[in-house]
């Protein structure tokens, strides 16, 4: 069972990251802990992971971001989807479900 960014499928991270932004504004450590949480512990998502990928999502236009203070008072970069990357998030969903349905194929075949 993966449990770090690098044991995701590739491109993985990034649906993921989608996913947990279209919850609602989150910082960086959000992101990384509503992964964490919601997966019951299984994906841990180190910076070294997560801050390239925000960038990735950054520059294709799928999430913008502004500064903001944090829960405990600290300045923090929040990012939110945009409709672009609302339409990608629903392209990437799509496509993982194809890809996990021919993975379940081949390991349900005879």
């Amino acid at each position: 069972m993966p449990n770090r960014a690098a044991d995701l499928l590739p491109g993985t991270l990034d649906l993921l990251v989608l996913e947990a932004i279209a919850r609602g504004r989150k910082h960086g450590y959000g992101i990384a802990e509503h992964l964490r949480h919601t997966s019951d512990d299984v994906l841990h998502v180190g910076e070294s992971s997560l801050y390239p990928a925000l960038q990735r999502l950054l520059l294709e236009g799928w999430v913008k971001a502004e500064w903001g203070v944090s829960e405990n008072n600290r300045r923090a970069r929040y990012y939110t989807l945009t409709a672009a990357g609302r339409r990608q998030l629903a392209t990437e969903r799509q496509d993982f479900t194809h890809m996990v349905a021919a993975i379940q194929r081949v390991l349900a075949h005879d």
